[in-house]
């Protein structure tokens, strides 16, 4: 894995780290100006500056100008923390404030870019290296869900503190692995950034890494295992596969069952002990990540089968793929008292169901922009009513914004991420004019997406800069122009 190493942009001493950066607006305007200098960019592509340029030409609306200029470019601006510059192609994306590399975060901070790869090959080569890195994190541990700089790059690891707090089956290595939490979007995430990666540039040369089919098989026999009952005949247990464990006094933060979570029965659904929000699961069966997983799945079985390699994955792949679609919507439905047959967020084949939608994706708003379902879809539309509704205990409506939130953050905070994919997911223009309406003024002055924001109290937000929230609101944008044309 020797690989020769920098630090991404070679970034001087002088330029303040972007956390302290993002935390004061730069300039007068009512978007301030929030790219770091150019010196201070952490990966730099002539190309995404003529999208920008050609972008902000077509929009009309000033605050928009700013704020695509802001967003659109921050995960390339401020998270390449590292990459190789010969050899085999390695890239390590931050999610932000943490020097670690989640994999949904970064494989969704990078996606925007894709449609791009073919006219820069740094940006190919930027998110080859994401997958190839991506492959060898899963193979070091298929359950881990954040990963420390890779031992052979420049960046040093920082020691997650919980760690000596936890129990965790299989234990992990602190120095290679940040967080054990698992999460099966994760297999998605790497996944959808591997088949996309092949879309987009038709290259090969990830799949010919034995990293990466050894990652895709651990992925396929690890989700089987997940399958199983958690009791067997009612007297013995199934074999443990995962647990987690941690002292805590917040709940979210450990699991059911000594770890294992709590009960389920086989419906053809993979069990998951954390959301994407890396809050606890109540019940393991979560839907939309198993919806993600599915989708993902049956894209791996198309590449390689398109490809004509690894016969038996692309069939495990699939039929995988399709049990798990099966249970969804034989065990991951119920019929609501006032919207009809939606979908369940959580369940656990007994008939126990959470009702409710995370913020955080995948999310049961995101089904449509995942590919699961199509927006029209009539249970994804009885869902949809529901989770934008006070009948989500999640969504929360204030006199400054409202929308979808997550235990994560707690009550009364609205994530600018659940409105993007509102937007992303709607075809009213209406509709999405609002959703953009509500972006714009949910920056608390700093010109960049947050976590989370306050519904009364525009100056109470959780980070001050969340990359992958700014990647998608820059999506957004390009979508939206795409569809709605003079809409900003």
């Amino acid at each position: 894995m020797a690989a020769t190493t920098v630090a991404a942009g070679e970034i001087p001493d002088s330029c303040v780290s972007y956390t302290d950066y993002s935390s004061t607006p730069h300039g007068t305007g009512a978007i301030p100006a929030m790219r770091p200098p150019p010196e201070c960019r952490t990966f730099t592509s002539a190309v995404i500056e003529h999208v920008i340029n050609d972008t902000v030409g077509r929009i009309r609306d000033p605050v928009w100008k700013q704020l695509f200029t802001n967003v659109f470019p921050n995960t390339l601006d401020t998270t390449v923390a590292w990459q190789s510059t010969n050899g085999t192609a390695y890239s390590f994306l931050i999610t932000g404030d943490i020097t670690a590399q989640w994999l949904r975060d970064s494989a969704n901070q990078v996606l925007p870019y894709l449609p791009y790869a073919t006219q820069d090959t740094n940006i190919a080569r930027l998110v080859l290296g994401l997958v190839n890195l991506q492959a060898e994190e899963l193979v070091e541990d298929v359950y881990g869900n954040a990963f420390q700089p890779p031992q052979f790059s420049v960046v040093k690891p920082t020691p997650n503190g919980i760690a000596i707090d936890l129990e965790v089956f299989p234990m992990f290595n602190n120095e290679t692995v940040f967080e054990a939490k698992f999460e099966i979007d994760s297999w998605a995430s790497f996944l959808q950034i591997s088949t996309q990666y092949w879309r987009a540039t038709k290259d090969t040369s990830f799949i010919n890494r034995a990293s990466w089919v050894a990652a895709v098989q651990k992925i396929l026999r690890a989700a089987r295992l997940l399958q199983a009952p958690t009791v067997l005949g009612g007297r013995r247990l199934s074999p443990l596969t995962v647990a987690y464990k941690r002292n805590t006094d917040t709940a979210t933060e450990t699991q059911f069952g000594g770890g294992r979570g709590n009960p389920v029965r086989y419906t053809g659904m993979v069990s998951t002990l954390f959301r994407p929000s890396d809050d606890a699961t109540i019940f393991p069966f979560l839907v939309p990540a198993n919806a993600f997983l599915s989708v993902e799945l049956a894209n791996l079985s198309e590449m390689l089968r398109t490809l004509n390699i690894y016969s038996d994955q692309a069939q495990a792949a699939e039929q995988l793929s399709d049990e798990i679609r099966k249970g969804i919507f034989e065990y991951g439905t119920l019929v609501h008292p006032k919207h009809g047959r939606v979908f369940a967020y959580e369940t656990d084949g007994y008939g126990s169901a959470l009702i409710m939608d995370d913020a955080n994706g995948p999310s049961l708003l995101s089904l449509p922009y995942l590919g699961f379902v199509d927006a029209q879809d009539p249970i994804y539309a009885n869902t949809r009513r529901l989770i934008l509704s006070i009948d989500n205990p999640w969504y929360f409506a204030g006199s400054y914004i409202r929308g979808i939130g997550s235990p994560h953050t707690g009550f009364l905070r609205v994530w600018p991420m659940a409105v993007a994919m509102q937007a992303m997911t709607s075809s009213d223009a209406a509709e999405v004019k609002d959703c953009l309406e509500t972006l714009k003024s949910s920056t608390t002055g700093l010109g960049l997406m947050h976590e989370s924001v306050n519904v009364d109290d525009e100056k109470d937000y959780t980070r001050s800069w969340f990359a992958w929230c700014n990647s998608l609101v820059g999506q957004l944008v390009v979508d939206v122009m795409h569809r709605f044309p003079g809409i900003i």
